[in-house]
């Protein structure tokens, strides 16, 4: 009798968010991108709040390489901040595109959805371990890959949008799904002896950040 593997931790995050996560791609900011009809001024809201967003997002690693216990973690949190230097690249051309300047920037506050988002990732950074800080962290990561892959499976053509496809195209590469493997593999391989009340606790805050997922896009779409 073949026996069934059991299944992962991040196997059983994802599972346990499906509804949550399938909310993303029906999200009227998300299927504006997929069919490049999103308003220009409603991306423009959102490069900038995730611009403030990814600041504190970098922090969030970094804590997390404090904490790190070995050497693949340090790494992986030390290319991971290296790897939001790419990411904050993608947003560099947005920026200019849509003529964002560096005193808008330097004025723009965050949204009450946007710090409340960070401020929790950064109390679980600071509060929790390297393998919490891994839970909270791949919420982001992976949601926006899975994203782009959706786009592209329902529309194809999206990637040669004009001005969409290059955000889709980033997040939708064998380069950032690299990097998420590489946070799945750390997390799953940190946690493979967690007790059931561990793995309940990683639920609760992957959950809490897949809900904030959410209520970025809706930030984004009501530009609030």
């Amino acid at each position: 009798m073949t026996s069934i593997p059991s299944l992962t931790t991040t196997d059983k995050l994802i599972e346990a968010t499906r509804e949550i996560w399938e909310a993303y791609n029906d999200h009227p900011f998300v299927t504006g991108i997929g069919d490049g009809s999103l308003d220009r001024e409603k991306f423009r809201y959102y490069i900038m709040q995730d611009f403030l967003y990814l600041k504190d997002y970098t922090k969030v690693f970094a804590i997390g390489l404090a904490k790190a216990t070995d050497v693949d973690n340090i790494n992986l949190f030390a290319q991971s901040i290296a790897g939001i230097s790419a990411e904050l690249n993608v947003h560099n051309g947005f920026m200019a595109q849509l003529d964002i300047t560096e005193e808008e920037l330097d004025a723009i506050q965050p949204s009450l959805d946007n710090l409340s988002y960070t401020s929790y990732m950064l109390r679980v950074a600071y509060e929790e371990t390297e393998v919490e800080i891994l839970a909270a962290i791949l919420s982001c990561a992976y949601s926006y890959e899975m994203i782009a892959k959706e786009i592209m499976r329902r529309n194809p053509d999206a990637i040669h949008d004009d001005f969409y496809g290059s955000w889709i195209q980033a997040y939708g590469s064998n380069t950032y799904s690299a990097s998420n493997q590489t946070l799945i593999e750390s997390l799953n391989r940190l946690s493979q002896h967690y007790t059931d009340a561990q793995i309940d606790h990683l639920l609760a805050i992957f959950t809490a950040c897949s809900r904030y997922e959410l209520a970025f896009w809706e930030m984004s779409w009501q530009m609030q």
